[in-house]
């Protein structure tokens, strides 16, 4: 008898979750088509082996319920929690004396990473964000992505160790994230971006506690909450904050 292979056997344990659930879930292309797995048809292919049994189109109940109309703390709340590394950033500017927007801009420069998607982080957090801050604030959040792979011994910012570990000591970044960089360097509001890597917390202290309501008037001060609540005020990035308060949703 040939053995399972890893991904084989997460196939079959998630197959078995599914059955015990009233509901389907078909997992977002980019998440399986490094493995073969194509999405066409996949919705009528798991109807109909599972009559009786319907494709998911609301909440989640897997994940806690999301109010009516969402702020940027309930999202920290019921999607980026714990959220200890951006917290324990925003804390750490915050000590160093720096002002809101810097503060802010640590607070949220990894919220794609925690609530949306890992790759290109930066992009995603910023288009998140900017119908909601100063300009400044989401300017930085992006640009953060490729300022931390660059040293700026000027202001005592080394190439964080926590990368060596992870991409190793031979890792050079894409061409595009060199052009980010090299444009950043020469705008105006290149400390903002910079800051928050030297803010960035590249390794977290798991016994360091900062609660979110330390940040809470900062918060008020600084990001514009819509009235409908996130994902439902009509904004050109609605339809990502929906797709974070409903990430398993089949269309």
């Amino acid at each position: 008898m040939t053995a399972m292979s890893l991904s084989d056997r997460a196939d079959a344990m998630e197959h078995r979750k599914m059955k015990e659930l009233d509901f389907m879930v078909a997992q977002s292309a980019l998440f399986t088509m490094a493995e073969g797995k194509r999405q066409e048809g996949a919705g009528a292919k798991m109807v109909s082996e599972n009559p009786g049994k319907y494709m998911l189109m609301g909440d989640d109940p897997r994940l806690p319920k999301m109010p009516a109309r969402p702020t940027l703390i309930d999202f920290f709340k019921y999607r980026f929690a714990p959220a200890s590394h951006l917290l324990q950033s925003a804390a750490h500017a915050r000590e160093a004396g720096h002002n809101e927007k810097v503060q802010l801009a640590c607070l949220l420069h990894d919220i794609a990473v925690l609530g949306f998607i890992r790759v290109d982080h930066g992009y995603w957090g910023q288009q998140l964000i900017a119908p909601y801050v100063d300009e400044e604030v989401s300017w930085a959040v992006r640009t953060h992505q490729a300022l931390r792979f660059y040293p700026d011994e000027s202001v005592g910012y080394a190439y964080p160790e926590m990368y060596l570990k992870l991409f190793g000591p031979d890792y050079r970044p894409d061409p595009y994230i060199d052009e980010e960089y090299q444009r950043a360097r020469k705008h105006k509001w290149y400390m903002t971006g910079r800051l928050i890597c030297i803010s960035d917390i590249y390794s977290f202290d798991p016994n360091k506690k900062v609660a979110l309501e330390e940040f809470t008037d900062l918060i008020g001060r600084n990001f514009r909450d819509p009235k409908e609540g996130l994902g439902f005020d009509n904004s050109p990035v609605a339809h990502m904050w929906r797709t974070i308060i409903r990430p398993t949703k089949f269309l």
